[in-house]
């Protein structure tokens, strides 16, 4: 990856005995040799100088790098990730738009509008080389221009029609208005889509009780100001929010899930908290690296979307092509 290491940036994959970790880490010089690791879990062997957490999904390993002193990330993850798990974030934390002293390193921190507290962090190597990390992004207006960009690629195939959609907010005003006369369930994840749901709903001026599941209740009590009435599942709603899996056993007479996904047995309304395959795009565009890692999830989209940016004439590289390698 001779670009990256032109740029004074070496880009690590991470496996174990059991196979390959969907993790990324980045070493450089700023001063001193450093390692930041990207959303990775917790290492009992080789700890990097920093976790940097982008947020608490599940699948960003929040969970695991919480416990340690190195962890990083915004006021509003830490409490996110503290009543997801029931354990105290160990690490630093700062207001989100802040920056960051890490390891002597000034980084800078930008909201990506995916869940409350998400961010991307970016700094700078002795080079001057600026690196940005997103993690997951809704909408990328407040990202800078940067040398490096490690990116996801949740829906980064510009062939695949499922990589391709914006959101229904009309479709899903209709549903609030037509709860009125007929109960009405949306299906939404417990942190971030519940959270944005009920932003929606008071946007679209119901007033009324919103009845969640239990996560989604703490979450949304935990993280929002301004919510409104809410209760649990049991309240006398007119709309109730919980998570798809509760969806099958709760009594209504209409049921969405609010997602871009076309899996699901329920009618859904595209609401979505990531960017589709031409928003990361022009994403990358708005950024203007010189070299760009697509690390998240697993899958072929990462290569997807690296192999459309090489024909652009953009340097990239899936994690799955990096060839440096962290045994942990």
């Amino acid at each position: 990856m001779k670009p990256l290491f032109d740029l004074g940036v070496l880009p690590l994959r991470h496996r174990t005995g059991r196979g390959w970790k969907p993790h990324v880490s980045l070493v450089f010089n700023a001063g001193k040799r450093l390692t930041f690791a990207i959303d990775t879990t917790r290492s009992r062997s080789i700890e990097p100088d920093a976790y940097m957490i982008t947020h608490a999904h599940s699948d960003h390993y929040g969970k695991s790098a919480m416990l340690s002193e190195r962890a990083v990330c915004s006021e509003e993850t830490a409490r996110a990730l503290e009543i997801l798990h029931g354990r105290k974030f160990a690490g630093r934390t700062f207001k989100l738009g802040d920056p960051i002293d890490i390891c002597g390193v000034d980084v800078k921190t930008y909201p990506t509008h995916h869940t409350i507290g998400s961010c991307a962090f970016y700094w700078q190597n002795d080079t001057g080389t600026r690196m940005l990390v997103t993690g997951d992004v809704k909408d990328a207006k407040d990202l800078p221009k940067c040398d490096v960009l490690v990116t996801e690629a949740n829906y980064g195939d510009p062939d695949d029609p499922r990589c391709s959609f914006s959101d229904d907010i009309g479709a899903f005003r209709e549903a609030v208005e037509a709860s009125l006369e007929e109960d009405t369930v949306f299906g939404a994840y417990a942190f971030g889509k519940a959270q944005r749901a009920v932003k929606l709903l008071r946007e679209a001026g119901y007033s009324g009780e919103i009845g969640m599941d239990p996560v989604s209740l703490a979450l949304t009590e935990g993280l929002m100001g301004n919510t409104g009435p809410l209760s649990d599942l049991d309240g006398n709603c007119g709309i109730r929010i919980a998570t798809p899996a509760e969806i099958p056993g709760l009594r209504a007479a209409r049921k969405f899930i609010l997602t871009s996904r076309h899996d699901y047995k329920f009618p859904t309304i595209n609401i979505s908290d990531h960017m589709d395959a031409g928003g990361l795009i022009d994403m990358v565009h708005r950024c203007s690296p010189g070299a760009v890692i697509t690390y998240h999830p697993g899958g072929s989209r990462p290569l997807k979307l690296a192999a459309y940016l090489n024909k652009t004439g953009i340097y990239a590289r899936a994690l799955e092509q990096v060839n440096n390698i962290l045994e942990v």
